[in-house]
Order: structure tokens, then C-alpha cells, then sequence
């Protein structure tokens, strides 16, 4: 028999239980129109351009992506590591913060960096959508004041839950990276180690001393 998975509930008592739903975010990230707990994907999409760039749906709430310019310089610095790794080896495409996936649940994500392989891809290409709807193989989140722990685990649980295979949590403040192969298996790297896109991207190897240098 199939399954399905059950719509969460939508009813919140107070409005702390609303924000602990998300990993207790501030308020100041929760949309109110739609109602939260009522948003849907057409929703977010019906947003003005430059709102809906910068919204994740998470339970059916419109929750603002915690993200300030250090943040999108990382993100941007990545990818100068990354597209002569990529174009000597195409194997994979490469989404920025604003891109949207989809993972396990119905919720919609941005990670800072999301690497899709092509294997896993419609004849190996991103599809002509607004959100994507394959999640990717290595997600990188890069951490900005407003996040909370709370939320980075549960995005790690969705993660993996959907089918990521390696995810890199970023601390620019405290100048390291946690490399996730589980929600709660990690190794924790500092600016003399060196990243490597193990079995995801063969070959790729990022200096963390050099990435953090180049986003300053």
C-alpha cells in the first residue's frame, strides 16, 4: 500500500510555537501573507521578484533566508573554486543562494551553494523550472547572524532526509567548516585543512584559508 506523508499541522497556539517550527528563527524572517502555516508553492512564487528570491517555504510558512552580503561573497568566491573543476569535469550543475530546491516534505530551500549531479538530472540538464526539483549532492550553508542552531539541524535533517550526500556548514566568524555526511556525523575543519568533494566531486579541493581570504 502506498504511503503518503501526512500535511503538518497548521494550528499554532502562540506565536512561539510558530517560530520553533522553523528552528526558533526571529520574527522578523516570517512573512504574514499567506497566513503562516497556509503558504503553498504558488505562493512563493506569486511573491515579487526580489522577495521571492530571498524566501524559503518551510510547513507551509514563507520564511525569509538569514543572508547579508559577506555571506553572498562567500557563496560567490565558491564558485570561482569551483567552475575550472566543473568545466574540466562537467559532471555536475551549480546553483547560487537564490536558487531553489525542493526536498522530503514539500519544502523549498536555498542552500548557498547547491552542486546537482548530472546523472541525477532530466538527460543530464537543470530543468527549465523555477524550483528545482531534484535536491542536490552536496549543499553548502554558509552561517549569517540570523541563523539559529536550531535551524541548521533541521535543514541538515531535510538534507539528508532527501537524498544529499555531503553538506558543508561554514563558519565565517569562527574561521571553520563542519563537513556533514550524516545530520549528526561531522568533521570539523579549520583554516589549515583543506575541503574535498570526496566521492561527489572526485578531485575537488578548496583551501579554506584561501576561500576565507578571497571573500574578505
Amino acid at each position: 500500500m502506498a504511503t503518503t506523508l501526512a500535511e503538518p499541522e497548521t494550528r499554532c497556539e502562540t506565536l512561539a510555537d510558530l517560530l520553533e517550527r522553523p528552528g526558533s528563527i526571529p520574527p522578523d524572517r516570517v512573512l504574514l501573507h499567506p497566513w503562516p502555516g497556509t503558504a503553498t508553492e504558488e505562493d512563493l512564487l506569486r511573491l515579487p521578484h526580489d522577495i521571492q528570491r530571498l524566501c524559503e517555504l518551510v510547513d507551509g510558512t514563507l520564511v525569509v533566508k538569514a543572508i547579508g552580503a559577506p555571506e553572498s561573497m562567500m557563496a560567490f568566491m565558491f564558485g570561482g573554486f569551483l567552475l575550472p573543476y566543473l568545466d574540466a569535469n562537467p559532471i555536475a550543475v551549480a546553483l547560487g543562494p537564490d536558487g531553489h530546491t525542493r526536498y522530503f516534505g514539500n519544502q523549498i530551500r536555498m542552500p548557498d551553494v547547491a552542486v546537482i549531479l548530472r546523472s541525477r538530472l532530466p538527460n543530464g540538464k537543470l530543468p527549465k523550472k523555477q524550483i528545482c526539483p531534484v535536491p542536490p549532492d552536496l549543499a553548502v550553508e554558509i552561517l549569517s547572524p540570523g541563523n539559529t542552531r536550531k535551524e541548521i539541524k533541521r535543514k541538515l535533517r531535510e538534507y539528508f532526509d532527501s537524498g544529499v550526500r555531503l553538506a558543508w556548514v561554514v563558519d565565517p566568524r569562527k574561521r571553520m567548516v563542519r563537513v556533514h555526511t550524516s545530520p549528526t556525523t561531522f568533521t570539523e575543519l579549520t583554516e589549515d585543512d583543506t575541503l574535498n568533494g570526496d566521492d561527489v566531486l572526485p578531485g575537488f579541493t578548496v583551501s579554506i584559508r584561501e576561500w576565507f581570504a578571497k571573500s574578505e
